[in-house]
């Protein structure tokens, strides 16, 4: 049987491409959405996390999750990137099924002890849910096989600061708790994603292989084209949650190196992943007890997104 995977998520346009992914791939068995705030209201999370399970055809649970960070000021959502409904403003009906009634965080605690050492966590939110399962369970974390994370930056800009990226920015307290935890982490943060470009003629063609599911993402992606085309001159838009789901599955698209890592909560620097390479020789007081986790740094581009789109192409409608 194939190894259970939760996803943590905050839907979100690359999340549904990265959840359909998921949802197709038939060595993916998923278990469990998760959802937090992040992109979209938690509540707005769910409702959309749903209605993509729905659109498959399929029957897993959603589970909702935490309304906004651990310590600091909720900063707001970017409506102006993802639209007010998560997808591009396209009003899309309600789901016909409902939310479970499980907090997420203790659904992830229960999931983890029922099957020890065997469920993997991708999350491609704010990692609120994550830290808030190791503080009501702290036992859970050497019982995770995997946690593979798409946030944070070790050498590459930041997206909404000058040094951090969207989902840490969140909600560092949190992050710095995942990241410090004893479960093995692979971080697939800018430095792969900003490699990796969904260029629209290429949701187009799914568009027209399968009509259904790649016409929903085609029509919902137009206004994260539009901002990714004003703001950076691109002719498509960064892949980023779908590379974490790649890397579930083929993590032999991606380079890395190992290496520890802290997230900064104050100051200038709030929000940035601070990278301490394995074996770095300078004093290490701050890092002490911080295991060594997986930091993507190299990526196939194009094989990833055909991995992702292929899937997709293969499976859906």
């Amino acid at each position: 049987m194939k190894n259970p995977v939760i996803f943590d998520t905050d839907p979100g346009i690359d999340d549904a491409f990265s959840i359909h992914h998921a949802l197709y791939h038939p060595e993916i068995n998923l278990i469990g959405l998760t959802t937090v705030f992040g992109n979209v209201p938690v509540e707005t999370a769910a409702k959309n996390a749903k209605i993509l399970v729905e659109m498959a055809g399929q029957d897993i649970p959603v589970f909702q999750g935490a309304s906004g960070p651990l310590v600091a000021p909720h900063k707001g959502f970017p409506d102006f990137i993802h639209g007010a409904d998560g997808f591009g403003d396209i009003n899309l009906p309600d789901p016909k099924g409902s939310i479970e009634k499980t907090y997420a965080p203790q659904f992830i605690i229960d999931a983890v002890r029922k099957q020890p050492g065997e469920v993997t966590i991708i999350a491609v939110g704010p990692l609120t849910n994550l830290a808030m399962a190791l503080r009501m369970a702290p036992d859970i974390a050497p019982l995770v096989k995997e946690v593979i994370i798409m946030g944070g930056a070790a050498k590459e800009y930041g997206n909404v600061s000058a040094v951090a990226e969207a989902n840490i920015f969140n909600d560092p307290h949190a992050a710095d708790i995942v990241f410090r935890a004893d479960w093995p982490t692979v971080m697939a943060g800018l430095d792969v994603t900003h490699q990796v470009i969904l260029h629209r003629k290429e949701a187009e063609e799914l568009a027209q292989k399968v009509p259904r599911i790649g016409g929903f993402l085609l029509d919902a992606a137009d206004l994260y084209f539009k901002f990714y085309n004003g703001a950076f001159g691109i002719d498509g838009c960064y892949f980023h949650d779908p590379c974490a789901t790649a890397y579930y599955v083929n993590p032999d698209l991606f380079g890395s190196i190992d290496a520890s890592v802290r997230v900064s909560c104050v100051g200038p620097a709030f929000g940035q992943t601070l990278i301490k390479p394995k074996g770095h020789p300078g004093p290490s007081t701050e890092w002490d007890g911080c295991r060594n986790h997986k930091i993507l740094m190299q990526v196939k581009d194009a094989e990833t997104k055909d991995e992702v789109l292929g899937t997709i192409a293969k499976y859906a409608d």
